[in-house]
């Protein structure tokens, strides 16, 4: 959709109060930069001008009109001149009577194409001659010279009325406005920015771990973040001393291990030299755990000189330990790109923009190397004195294995049916168990107070022998059974000695230093593989970590100020500091009426004539002749008076009877689509910064300017808010956005502006604006006029979809504008024949050759044509 911009900017005059300042060129253009730089717009290429006068002054302002038209510009100058009032000479005084001379006498300047004039004899269109109207209706003129000034309807009118005889017309309108009342503009407005600055909360849990894995950022920053050059790369070189010395530490500890399990058979049990061959190996592997524990220090300590090294010299050194870090060629051309990315995959979810920077800062801490004194601190826990603390299961061997008791107590009762002499064989599996109480001792001496540990085994089997002699002289058993049961006993003897010994072995301190040691060395190699790691990409990385830190630097400043623009204005702060852009409270339209809302329009305080200063239209307010203080046409047109508190209360009264005023109360989608328009504010404002940061210059000096851009775009969205309404989007509005129609974001019907645009194009479908007598000057041929239907390009699929749904024809060649407040019907009327009449000035025009900006003085002062004899074209 084409915006304002594109069209062009309506450049307002009005010469009815003045006009005296504007007789020179560099006073014109001193007028114009006034009204561009308070709109915040550049000098267009292609200037409109919508000069607004009286009949009479077409010639009274001779010298203004060869100004404008010699108006130096790269482009077309076009002007479009708002008549407004009678002719001269059309009445003779208060008998009513018609004088022969009404012609509309024109100066030949504004003879030449792309300028024509409009004439509106009577704003209210009073319908007889003894309903004179005021001499000025400015709450109508107000709306008429709005609607004129959207650049879409001011080129359509300048067109048709360059296809009319004279290039003169008088109109007729029906127009239909929907808009927001101030309140709840307003209250919107500030919503939206609450909500697109945000709070700073903590994430939730989920959001968390989300970002710690690095899934929700685009691939160049997942590479920074999570990949690391590769987690499944190896870090040591093979052969290299680093891999070298790992095995060394990996094969000690095998050896340490296979010794151990020997140890805790029954040869383990029977024999010393296990439990020594266990121990050599297990210094071995503390000896062999200490030398990779020293290349580990090495490497994470650096080469020890003040300064720090750079990659390159990083590089070399790891590669001297035998360590390989991953080449990281091409990502840092990227990191812009993955910035802007996820800048603006996290702004197109609607986050606020503190959510967003919290975000960016913790990209930051991610994606930053992880210092090297802070690698040093946990080697410390992977030292042999850390091992040492380390807590160990149990404190000696255990007191009796699984389920050893009970066994113990079978194999005495198996080893013990014997009667008479032969009952002493019963203490054979008694003193098995005492035997392997008593080897235990001996193979874990220093192991605690092994000597307790057999003590139930020993106690369970004397009792179970016990029990089986008495059961021998109660039962009497054969010989061969009480063999057999001697031979079970013992080998169940013998089975819950080995279970003891394992226990015991497990329960020892020793065993689990091996695990330990496991642990011990792979928490190493972890660590080397961390530091070679944080070596990756290092230099990449604290870029990526710097700019992300001043994106969310630039992000929380803005969400600062657009949170202070949304405090209402008596509890605004006062904003000092660096010299910049006009501050965006200088003209709050927030805390003022609107254009349209005709009961106060604000003088400026540097006494420009433009026209929104001359319609302060209130209670009070009256036309006076100018240059009287306080009073109308004193630079300003109409005296400021007090108006009713709540300014739209009134936005009804004086309504001209070709306005209707449809005002909505907010739709559902009202704050997020404000709130919407922020966040693209931000994107462009934003759009120059990455180039800054792919540059490596994204300082403090590149965040102050795209600051000042946002700042500078919210201003801008306010004011297309206060001109062009809400249903319009800005002008840097993103084109994938689906903005909601009136019904989402006015709460109005659009069916209102389909059957308005929808109209027949007939007499009765629009008022006339002409006096009685500036009525008989029309042509009286209905074909002759030039029609104008315009609406909204905002509520176009709406209002083609009613015409479908009721079966309307769709009218040709409707406009549908740029702007998002007025619809409507506009004909431009025709004069008669010979009502025109064109003079020429008696002194040099620029036409001629002459260009007034050369010379100030190059007219006299007084009027540069001669009304009484002029020469007719």
């Amino acid at each position: 959709m084409k915006t304002s911009e594109d069209l062009g900017t309506v450049i307002r005059l009005d010469l009815r109060s003045g006009a005296a300042e504007l007789d020179t060129a560099k006073a014109l253009r001193a007028s114009v930069a006034r009204q561009l730089g308070r709109a915040g717009l550049p000098e267009p290429d292609d200037p409109l001008f919508l000069v607004i006068d009286t009949p009479a002054g077409l010639t009274d302002h001779q010298r203004q009109y060869e100004l404008l038209t010699a108006y130096r510009a790269v482009g077309e100058v076009r002007i479009l001149v708002l008549l407004v009032g009678s002719a001269p000479g059309s009445y003779a005084g208060e008998d009513e009577a018609f004088q022969p001379d009404r012609r509309l006498v024109r100066p030949a300047v504004l003879r030449a194409s792309g300028t024509a004039l409009l004439w509106a004899g009577d704003l209210r269109s009073a319908r007889t001659a003894l309903e004179q109207p005021e001499p000025d209706a400015p709450e109508a003129l107000a709306v008429l010279v709005d609607v004129l000034s959207v650049p879409d309807v001011y080129l359509k009118v300048l067109d048709g009325l360059g296809a009319l005889p004279d290039a003169v017309a008088a109109p007729g309108v029906r127009l239909l406005e929907q808009d927001l009342p101030l309140e709840v503009r307003d209250r919107a407005w500030r919503d939206a920015l609450v909500r697109f600055a945000g709070e700073d909360t903590e994430l939730a849990p989920d959001l968390l771990a989300t970002a710690s894995s690095g899934a929700d950022l685009p691939e160049p920053l997942r590479s920074l973040v999570a990949g690391r050059g590769g987690r499944d790369q190896r870090h040591r070189e093979p052969g290299g001393v680093a891999d070298s010395t790992y095995a060394a530490g990996a094969q000690a500890l095998d050896y340490a291990e296979d010794a151990l399990a020997g140890l805790r058979s029954l040869p383990g049990l029977l024999w010393a030299s296990r439990r020594q061959a266990f121990e050599a190996d297990l210094d071995q592997a503390h000896q062999a755990l200490g030398e990779y524990r020293d290349l580990v220090g090495t490497a994470l300590r650096g080469g020890g000189s003040g300064t720090a090294p750079s990659a390159a010299e990083t590089a070399a050194r790891l590669g001297a330990l035998g360590l390989r870090v991953p080449s990281a060629e091409g990502m840092g051309e990227r990191i812009g790109e993955g910035l802007r990315e996820f800048a603006g995959k996290l702004l197109g979810q609607g986050l606020a923009l503190r959510s967003v920077a919290q975000r960016f800062t913790g990209l930051a801490g991610r994606v930053e190397p992880v210092p090297g004194s802070a690698l040093v601190r946990k080697l410390a826990d992977h030292s042999t004195e850390a091992l040492s603390r380390r807590p160990v299961v149990g404190n000696g061997p255990v007191a009796t294995g699984h389920g050893a008791l009970p066994a113990a107590a079978v194999a005495g009762l198996l080893g013990g049916l014997w009667r008479g002499p032969l009952a002493a064989l019963a203490i054979a599996v008694p003193l098995v168990f005492l035997a392997v109480a008593l080897l235990g001792a001996s193979r874990l001496r220093g192991a605690g107070r092994p000597g307790r540990w057999g003590w139930g085994p020993r106690a369970a089997a004397l009792g179970g022998a016990a029990a089986g002699v008495a059961v021998a002289y109660a039962v009497e058993p054969p010989l061969w059974l009480s063999a057999l049961g001697l031979l079970a006993g013992l080998g169940v003897a013998v089975e819950t000695a080995r279970r003891l010994w394992r226990a015991a072995i497990d329960s020892w301190a020793a065993f689990h230093a091996t695990t330990a040691l496991r642990k011990a060395l792979a928490g190493l190699d972890a660590l080397l593989a961390e530091a070679v790691r944080e070596h990756w990409a290092v230099e990449e990385r604290l870029h990526c970590a710097d700019a992300a830190r001043s994106v969310a630097g630039m992000l929380r400043a803005t969400a600062a100020a657009a949170a202070a623009e949304a405090v209402p204005e008596p509890e605004r702060p006062t904003v000092t500091g660096a010299p910049g852009p006009e501050p965006l409270d200088a003209d709050d339209w927030l805390t003022s009426t609107s254009v349209l809302e005709t009961d106060a329009f604000a003088v400026p305080d540097d006494g420009d004539s433009d026209w929104a200063s001359a319609y302060a239209w209130q209670d009070g307010a009256s036309w006076s002749e100018p240059g009287e203080p306080g009073q109308p046409g004193a630079r300003g047109g109409f005296a400021e008076s007090a108006g009713p508190a709540d300014p739209w209360a009134d936005r009804t009264a004086g309504v001209p009877r070709w306005l209707d005023r449809e005002s909505g109360e907010g739709g559902p989608e009202l704050v997020a689509v404000l709130a919407g328009d922020l966040t693209d504010a931000a994107m462009v404002a934003m759009e120059p910064y990455w180039g800054a940061v792919e540059r490596g210059q994204a300082g403090a000096l590149a965040v102050r300017r795209t600051e000042e851009r946002v700042r500078d775009l919210l201003s801008t969205a306010r004011r297309h808010l206060q001109h062009n309404g809400v249903l319009a989007p800005p002008p840097f509005a993103a084109d994938h956005r689906t903005r909601a129609g009136s019904a989402n974001l006015l709460g109005t019907d659009p069916r209102r502006v389909a059957d308005l645009v929808g109209t027949e194009a007939d007499r009765q479908a629009v008022v006339q604006l002409s006096s009685p007598e500036q009525g008989t000057l029309l042509s009286r041929d209905p074909a002759a006029a030039v029609w104008i239907r315009f609406a909204p390009e905002a509520v176009r699929d709406e209002v083609e979809k009613t015409w479908r749904t009721t079966g309307c024809v769709p009218p040709e060649q409707t406009l549908w504008t740029s702007s998002g407040r007025y619809a409507g019907l506009v004909r431009l009327t025709p004069l008669r024949m010979g009502v025109v009449d064109t003079v020429r000035s008696r002194q040099n025009s620029p036409a001629d050759g002459f260009d007034p900006y050369d010379r100030e003085d190059a007219y006299d002062r007084a009027d540069a044509h001669d009304r009484e004899d002029g020469d007719s074209w």
